[in-house]
């Protein structure tokens, strides 16, 4: 059963890695479909993990020179990034949630990459080297289902960087303008820099959630007030207990809700609202969206389940650090650094995307999660299991991606049993 589960997830990393490698020629798609094999079967970012996982009849060090030449080649990420992207935008509806998630990749003992850079490590809280991320990850409202779309990867050492709001504004603009402007951007802590909030709202097909500082100003009743003045003004009539799970452990909120009408100074022309949540903590929550509110339970708790739903990105990150071992990537150039990164964008799409969301592919996924053989079973975070599961079926076959020795690409064409 095992080898049987092997070979259709070969033939759909073949199939996957072929979709990604449109227009590119017979060397480019061969190293593509390489790198997504290597990466769902070693499990790591490491060169020489994903060449051993290859089981060439040649060196290892041979092996591991020609991976590292092709992820050196300049256009690869982005054309990648390009057929990653049209794939999800396929799956963004009208009221999706657009999660702006920025982060970061912590190179504690780095030296000699390329731009490296000072950063803040998010997990430690404390100043160091490497690099920064921004992705945007689509997913419905309390859906556990998410659609990793895009992502950049940038340094502010590098000669052709500009600014931080220029990166993600960039992102925002590609990731909108592939999906027809479908969905609703969410954005956390930062998000409420009027870099952003002045475009997005003068754009009004743009919509947005997004969480506000509190010592910013909008207009109320014509007047200019504080965000935090106007949470304390808030009447909140509706109340919601919610329960946060975080390192095994249970948390209770008791939330009270409501909302205040309120425009931007920048921008009066386009009505907003402010959604005030207490409960979190001794400051309110405040949300500023485009999404029309009014004194109704559903119409307000959407609001608040759509930045609820935002909490589950943060599995999403560990998950994408975790299970390849992002931070522990090693190549010294710039131009190899961003296109790993992409290349695990399009891994982690494989698992999370091409192989869930394909009805005849569902008996294949609960396979592939039972062989994890987790000890505590499969948690609530399927993707874990599941790219435990892949790791475990590649490592008992033993056989690399469908390329044969002369470098050609084997083309599967009799039907599989998930075809019929």
């Amino acid at each position: 059963m095992v080898h049987q589960i092997g070979q259709k997830l070969r033939e759909q990393i073949h199939r996957f890695s072929g979709e990604l490698s449109k227009g590119l020629g017979l060397v480019s798609t061969r190293f593509v479909e390489e790198m997504i094999y290597g990466l769902s079967s070693g499990g790591s970012v490491r060169l020489t993990e994903i060449g051993r996982s290859l089981e060439e009849d040649i060196s290892l060090h041979a092996t591991h020179k020609r991976l590292s030449r092709n992820l050196a080649r300049k256009n690869l990420g982005t054309r990648i990034s390009q057929e990653v992207l049209a794939l999800g935008a396929r799956r963004i509806k009208k009221d999706t949630l657009l999660i702006v998630d920025p982060s970061d990749l912590t190179k504690k003992y780095a030296e000699k990459m390329e731009y490296l850079a000072e950063i803040r490590d998010a997990s430690e809280k404390t100043i160091g080297s490497g690099y920064w991320l921004c992705e945007i990850i689509g997913c419905e409202v309390g859906s556990n289902e998410i659609t990793p779309l895009s992502e950049a990867l940038w340094s502010q050492e590098a000669p052709t960087y500009v600014s931080e709001n220029k990166e993600i504004l960039t992102l925002v603009k590609k990731v909108r303008q592939a999906t027809d402007g479908r969905g609703i951007l969410v954005y956390d802590r930062g998000g409420d820099r009027r870099k952003f909030l002045v475009p997005w709202t003068q754009d009004d097909s743009c919509r947005y959630l997004v969480r506000q500082r509190g010592d910013r100003q909008l207009l109320y009743k014509g007047k200019l007030k504080t965000e935090l003045d106007l949470a304390g003004m808030c009447k909140t009539p509706y109340s919601e207990t919610i329960i946060k799970e975080k390192d095994g452990t249970e948390k209770a909120y008791f939330l009270d809700y409501g909302y205040l009408p309120v425009r931007l100074p920048e921008y009066p022309a386009r009505p907003l609202w402010l959604v005030v949540i207490k409960g979190f903590g001794r400051k309110p929550l405040m949300l500023l969206t485009t999404e029309p509110m009014r004194r109704h339970r559903k119409t307000l708790k959407w609001a608040l389940d759509a930045y609820l739903t935002r909490w589950r990105i943060e599995d999403t990150i560990r998950f994408l650090k975790q299970s390849y071992d992002f931070e522990d990537v090693r190549v010294l150039t710039y131009q190899r650094l961003k296109n790993m990164a992409t290349l695990l964008l399009a891994a982690s799409y494989f698992s999370m995307v091409w192989l869930g969301t394909k009805t005849k592919l569902t008996i294949l996924s609960m396979h592939v999660m039972e062989a994890s053989k987790r000890i505590f079973g499969i948690p609530d975070f399927r993707y874990y299991a599941l790219a435990d599961g892949i790791k475990a079926v590649f490592k008992r076959i033993g056989k690399g991606p469908l390329i044969t020795t002369s470098g050609e690409l084997i083309r599967c064409e009799q039907p599989t049993l998930f075809d019929l």
